[in-house]
């Protein structure tokens, strides 16, 4: 059986599973697919299979990291599709480079990053990406700037073109300057006791990952995708209207006439943190994991995460949206 990884442990599989680890396969690859559903995946590490993948899943291991140019202040880098995220931050970290540290540990691949244009301790990748390489539905390989790749909130232009736009390559602007960020009240907290001169990337990077650790479980140890649903941002008045009611309701403005709530807030208010049904749950620590206990389906899964955004509606009158793929289910 072509087993399919994933942070959840959902058993799933494919009708064919192709290691992609040379740019020289790229051309052929894509035209050996072209007739058949096709879906590029990292690690799985943001996906939720509901059901098996009727067609081809290209594992993208391209690998390479390598400075393109540098300044006094600034640096290029280019890195491959499927080097691990987190070793990326750490590559960076190690040489001095900044802006990536606050992103450490995030799961998954480089190939991800700007699908969900991940997001953590007040930064997120579009700070720094420049340009993404894709190869496109005729097998050219091109470069698209940041500006047409409609980095938003967990989500980008890459979230909404399906398998036609495969990511092969990510160009990053890094700093050479001291540049923290610890706008996140925990961060700087866990970094309190350090004066500004002495932070470094990799002293942030170690905190972020310290913070992550307490908080969300280890998908090696309690299958996970992490954050299961966004943030909903929502009208100002509706937000004041539900503060109305819930004063306790935490809230963070994001323009004029918008402002985002907690979808955890919500959850844990709703009685669903630590729920279990069978092996599928949600994690005792934290109300927007779910996680897998053991032998948790997809579909039991996907079950509970509907169940808990349709009482979230009931309750609220809030939609929850879902962060990670959902492939089936329909």
């Amino acid at each position: 059986m072509n087993r399919l990884p994933n942070s959840l442990g959902v058993a799933a599989s494919a009708d064919r599973i192709v290691l992609l680890d040379d740019r020289d396969q790229l051309a052929d690859l894509r035209r050996q697919t072209a007739a058949a559903p096709t879906m590029m995946l990292g690690d799985g590490s943001n996906v939720l299979f509901v059901d098996d993948f009727r067609g081809t899943v290209v594992l993208n291991r391209l690998s390479g990291v390598n400075v393109l140019e540098q300044d006094a202040r600034n640096c290029l880098i280019e890195a491959a599709a499927g080097e691990s995220w987190d070793g990326l931050v750490r590559w960076a970290c190690d040489r001095g480079f900044w802006g990536l540290e606050n992103l450490a540990l995030i799961p998954g691949r480089v190939g991800a990053a700007p699908i969900q244009n991940i997001g953590a301790y007040g930064v997120e990748l579009k700070g720094s990406c420049l340009a993404v390489e894709v190869l496109d539905e005729d097998g050219k390989l091109r470069w698209l700037d940041a500006e047409h790749c409609n980095f938003g909130y967990r989500d980008s232009l890459f979230k909404h073109t399906g398998a036609s736009l495969w990511v092969t390559a990510l160009r990053l602007r890094l700093s050479r300057t001291a540049s923290p960020n610890l706008s996140y009240a925990g961060l700087a907290e866990a970094l309190a006791e350090h004066h500004p001169d002495e932070l470094t990337p990799t002293l942030i990077a170690d905190a972020v990952r310290q913070i992550r650790r307490s908080k969300l479980p280890d998908p090696a140890v309690l299958g996970n995708a992490g954050s299961f649903f966004k943030n909903p941002t929502l009208p100002s008045d509706q937000v004041r209207a539900l503060q109305d009611r819930y004063p306790q309701l935490p809230a963070w403005p994001v323009s004029e006439s918008r402002v985002k709530i907690s979808a955890a807030w919500l959850i844990e208010q709703a009685g669903w943190k630590g729920h279990r049904n069978g092996d599928a749950g949600v994690a005792p620590g934290h109300a927007l994991v779910l996680v897998n206990h053991g032998q948790a389906s997809g579909a039991q899964l996907w079950a509970l995460a509907r169940a808990m955004a349709d009482d979230v509606w009931a309750r609220f009158g809030v939609r929850l949206e879902t962060e990670p793929r959902v492939i089936g289910g329909a």
